[in-house]
């Protein structure tokens, strides 16, 4: 699966940094993806951060 962040919503709250750091990292004030595939291993963990981000900035393509 691939994840995506959609930077104009996203408020930089650190949750999916925080939840997932091999797959989000912070850019400025926003939060982005590091990898272009999300690892089958943490698909599960990127999932949760999605459901739980507060602006539902981050959008999962399976």
């Amino acid at each position: 699966m691939k994840v995506t962040i959609d930077a104009d919503t996203c408020t930089g709250c650190e949750l999916c940094c925080d939840t997932v750091p091999d797959v989000f990292a912070m850019d400025g004030n926003v939060a982005k993806p590091k990898v272009e595939v999300v690892p089958a291993e943490l698909e599960e963990a990127v999932r949760d951060a999605a459901s739980n981000c507060p602006v539902e900035a981050i959008k999962i393509i399976e």
